[in-house]
């Protein structure tokens, strides 16, 4: 089993930016793969930026690219988003997941969840 809880999430001013963290625990796989999707009021979970834990492959939304930065620190089982350049349409909850390997964008591929942590980009 692993646990995931995120934290950083807030309010900040359209092209603001915000660092979002998502701590792991319990049973790891060498060769997970975390990624962080959003959910905006009445609209589908998006997959946003995911990481490959071995080796540090990375995948972004086209809309994210150049703005959004995920990494990860293998000292602190923590991954973390980077978000710089925010705006409105970000404002989102933001989802950390974890499956055991390989990069998907499919929400429902993901094993394990986060209880999500509240972005709001005001304009």
């Amino acid at each position: 089993q692993v646990q995931l809880v995120e934290s950083g999430g807030g309010l900040v001013q359209a092209g603001g930016s915000l660092r979002l963290s998502c701590a792991a625990s319990g049973r790891t796989f060498s060769g997970r793969v975390m990624s962080w999707f959003r959910q905006a009021r009445g609209k589908e979970r998006e997959f946003v930026a995911a990481i490959l834990w071995s080796g540090g492959s990375t995948y972004y939304l086209d809309s994210v690219k150049g703005r959004f930065t995920i990494s990860a620190d293998s000292a602190k089982n923590t991954v973390y988003l980077q978000m710089n350049s925010l705006k409105p349409e970000d404002t989102a909850v933001y989802y950390c997941a974890a499956r055991r390997m390989g990069i998907t964008t499919l929400a429902h591929e993901y094993e394990y969840w986060g209880q999500g942590t509240q972005v709001t980009v005001s304009s």
